[in-house]
């Protein structure tokens, strides 16, 4: 049993308690949560630490298999130019090379206060590594094919790989998995729906790329710009190059029908316009799914060199989470330096709605019921935020895990 406290608790399912106390058990389950006024806070057996506690912090975007490639790829060269680099080097590396830097960066998403993920997957790579235990992951399995022809083949390799996840599943590791798009430019209709029809069946949460560059929304307008052009220059039949006349996520969302949750991610040039669509026609669909929207503000800076519009999510309400991406496209693993960077270009932004976002969000995404809030018979983990300036994440502001 430990007693914890701090300047301030931001159990995130109520307002931020100052001074308040967090009993856990030895299996870090939470006990109770006391207010300053509850308890004597001169007891000896209390931790108390200067600074913020918060629940562990959820990534529900990244992509582990791809952590080999640290430091490998050009910065700022847009998302046509990534995806060739990504094709050309990416089995440049070793099976041992490969594995040891799965390892390490989940070492290094743990240390920095992260407890769950929402992962990529388009190989089985990482399986071993998730079986572990060490946190608790969602893997996306991620298909694509813009032929429709192939939908079906595409669609059983997508089930191969989940049949293969669920051997590593054990009695006290579980894996949950989904097969899921990989964006609006690389699927046709027929794969959409195959993937759409599974999810409904299954009950299962559905991860899309989308709105990442500008050029994925000029090749469904016009079928034009720099994205249509590098796929003609790959050799991809233009012949399935969808032309709607509407961008990339208003082409795509009406396929997506799924009755649960649905995140959308990066949404980098994604307008007002698109999310007022976006939930109007998620709740005309199907009341029962709802849309998140996950942000990797680093990986945009990283790709693109652009953030998306923070206003825009925080006038319309909508459900934001926090996500990574790779370490192909980022400078770390950690929740934390993203929030620095929404936080950096968007100060107006509070501190309780960032760690929403981290936190809670992601949980109710994800499913994980026992994450994202302080609660008493939760297991959330306990984050400690130390050298904030006011109630501001900053540049020195640290992450500790305590439990």
């Amino acid at each position: 049993m430990r007693k914890i406290s701090a300047d301030f608790i931001f159990t995130i399912s109520s307002e931020p308690v100052k001074n308040g106390l967090i009993i856990i058990d030895d299996d870090g389950v939470i006990v109770d949560v006391k207010s300053s006024s509850e308890f004597e806070n001169n007891q000896s057996d209390i931790e108390f630490y200067d600074g913020v506690i918060c629940p562990g912090f959820i990534n529900t975007h990244c992509h582990l298999e791809l952590s080999h490639m640290r430091s490998s790829l050009s910065e700022k060269t847009g998302i046509t130019n990534f995806v060739k680099e990504i094709i050309s080097k990416r089995n440049n590396f070793s099976e041992q090379q490969i594995q040891q830097a799965i390892v390490d960066a989940e070492s290094e998403m743990i240390k920095n206060g992260i407890v769950a993920v929402g992962d990529i997957s388009n190989n089985s790579t990482t399986f071993q590594q998730k079986a572990k235990g060490n946190l608790l992951y969602h893997t996306f399995v991620e298909i694509f094919n813009m032929d429709p022809s192939k939908a079906e083949e595409t669609f059983e390799n997508g089930k191969k790989l989940i049949n293969e996840l669920q051997h590593f599943s054990t009695f006290n590791c579980q894996l949950s998995g989904s097969i899921t798009p990989h964006a609006p430019y690389t699927m046709s209709k027929k794969l959409l729906q195959l993937i759409n029809d599974d999810a409904v069946n299954n009950k299962s949460i559905l991860s899309i790329h989308n709105q990442e560059s500008l050029g994925e929304s000029e090749l469904f307008i016009s079928n034009s710009g720099v994205m249509y052009e590098t796929f003609k220059a790959m050799g991809i039949n233009t012949a399935f190059m969808l032309k709607t006349g509407l961008n990339s996520l208003q082409s795509t969302l009406p396929f997506l029908t799924n009755s649960t949750n649905i995140l959308l991610v990066h949404n980098t040039f994604t307008s007002l316009e698109d999310i007022q669509f976006a939930e109007k026609k998620s709740k005309i669909q199907n009341p029962k799914s709802k849309l998140f929207y996950c942000t990797c503000p680093n990986a945009n800076l990283y790709i693109e060199n652009k953030l998306p519009n923070y206003s825009y999510f925080i006038n319309e309400n909508v459900s934001v989470t926090i996500g990574t991406d790779s370490l192909a496209s980022n400078w770390s693993l950690s929740i934390l330096d993203e929030l620095k960077t929404i936080s950096k270009h968007y100060p107006q932004i509070q501190l309780k709605t960032l760690l929403r976002w981290a936190t809670k969000n992601g949980a109710d995404f994800l499913g994980f019921e026992k994450l994202g809030t302080i609660e008493k018979g939760k297991k959330p983990g306990l984050n400690l935020l130390t050298n904030l300036t006011g109630s501001k994440i900053v540049e020195n502001t640290n992450v500790i895990k305590l439990v």
